[in-house]
């Protein structure tokens, strides 16, 4: 039995035994997590894990990342913020790592947060699933296709709770916009379009010395073995946005980047977000030289689904536009505006459909961590919405039309296509 589901059946022991051994808040009842890649996203989800969990009897007791300044970083953050909200004495020391296979073996460990570059997603999640521990997985889910069913499959064999991070599901503007769509407040279901922002600027190719404080070769994991720069991964000094999000070797850019939170929006109002996704894509992208940086940068796309609603895409300011028979509605972060505002003030009937409610994406997944039921964003979904991102960017590459099976996963009668679904991992980081 794991330690997490010996809490779970303690709590329903008889009633004879006291609260302070067996409630809630016991020691004997507490789930541990640790934060693997404490940079710039990283620190936000070890935090947001590290605050949320304080209100659930969790607590952070180790952090990692292959930059041993960051880890020990986090480590110091992580404990201050328990000294000030425990008080000294009242937690466990935390313990810093550079190796998160070291991490994933301690059996004490019920999950982790993940939020390393893309390209690594697959190859620790997938450890992490094997490992038994639960998952919070920065978007998007996998830098591949093939990286994604292994892990969907991974977490589904192993029975651990992966909660995406899609943290728009916990959005009221978004949740509420998906369910007026599903609903038919705007009519029928037409067209969809998806706006997302454009990368810029250069970035200097040229090598420098690695930094001790850094295992390179760890982080460069699966991708092929090159000369180092802080462009390439991220700033010594700081946690500013970090250079990787904009070589293709570690991301595919904004349609990824941004285009997971967006179509992942996409498919939740129109209930595909599980096993379905576009049939049809078609894309044209430009990459100007900006040095060392390859992703795209101005995009347009056109998808189509089964049931015929059109799903375009460019660059501008994010959000999603849903357009029906009888109006329409924009959703972005912090708003939404419709045809006819008063939409948004209709109640739902007792036989609409209703999506799930969070305000709280990480208390969502921790809350998760007990019950042992699917979060908002579980590993479906966030395969299926990156699904959407991978096979715009491969269509973007290829500059042609491409016509997808959702069932199958792959492309129709296009061997070029169908290869680009994923690459050789460099040994021994293979998934």
């Amino acid at each position: 039995m794991r330690r997490r589901d010996f809490c779970k059946a303690a709590v329903s022991v008889p009633f004879f035994l006291s609260s302070s051994v067996l409630g809630n808040d016991a020691p004997s009842n507490r789930l541990n997590m640790a934060s693997i890649g404490t940079g710039r996203m990283g620190r936000g989800d070890m935090k947001s894990c590290l605050y949320n969990g304080l209100k659930r009897n969790i607590r952070i007791v180790a952090v990692c990342d292959v930059d041993r300044s960051r880890a020990l970083a986090a480590k110091k953050a992580v404990e201050d913020i328990y000294t000030k909200q425990l008080g000294q004495g009242n937690f466990t020391e935390v313990q810093a790592y550079t190796d998160y296979r070291k991490l994933l073996a301690r059996k004490d460990i019920d999950g982790v947060t993940i939020s390393t570059p893309d390209h690594s997603h697959a190859l620790i999640a997938v450890a992490a699933a094997k490992a038994g521990k639960d998952i919070y997985l920065q978007k998007p889910l996998t830098y591949t296709i093939a990286e994604g069913r292994k892990l969907v499959k991974a977490v589904r064999s192993n029975n651990v709770i992966l909660q995406t991070g899609s943290q728009q599901r916990s959005s009221v503007y978004f949740r509420k916009s998906c369910e007026l769509v599903r609903n038919g407040r705007i009519g029928k279901l037409r067209k969809i379009e998806v706006v997302i922002p454009t990368d810029h600027g250069t970035a200097d190719a040229s090598p420098m010395p690695v930094p001790a404080n850094l295992d390179y070769d760890m982080w460069l994991g699966p991708a092929p073995k090159v000369p180092y720069t802080d462009h390439r991964v991220h700033p010594q000094n700081g946690f500013s946005r970090p250079g990787w999000l904009q070589i293709g070797q570690y991301c595919h850019g904004m349609i990824t980047g941004w285009g997971a939170h967006m179509y992942d929006i996409a498919q939740w109002a129109m209930g595909t977000d599980k096993d379905s996704g576009p049939v049809k894509v078609k894309a044209q992208a430009e990459y100007p030289d900006r040095g060392l940086f390859d992703v795209h940068t101005a995009f347009t796309a056109d998808a189509e689904y089964a049931n015929g609603v059109k799903l375009t895409s460019h660059n501008g300011s994010p959000g999603v536009k849903f357009i029906g028979t009888d109006g329409w509605i924009w959703v972005e972060r912090g708003s939404f505006k419709a045809h006819d505002m008063n939409i948004f003030r209709e109640k739902l009937s007792d036989t609409d459909v209703k999506l799930p409610v969070s305000n709280n994406h990480m208390g969502n997944f921790l809350d998760c961590m007990r019950s042992r039921k699917d979060p908002l964003a579980p590993v479906e979904v966030g395969h299926r919405s990156n699904t959407v991102c991978v096979i715009h960017h491969i269509a973007m590459k290829l500059g042609r039309p491409l016509q997808w099976d959702p069932k199958t996963e792959r492309f129709v009668n296009d061997d070029q296509a169908n290869a680009m679904l994923d690459y050789e991992h460099r040994q021994p980081w293979t998934v």
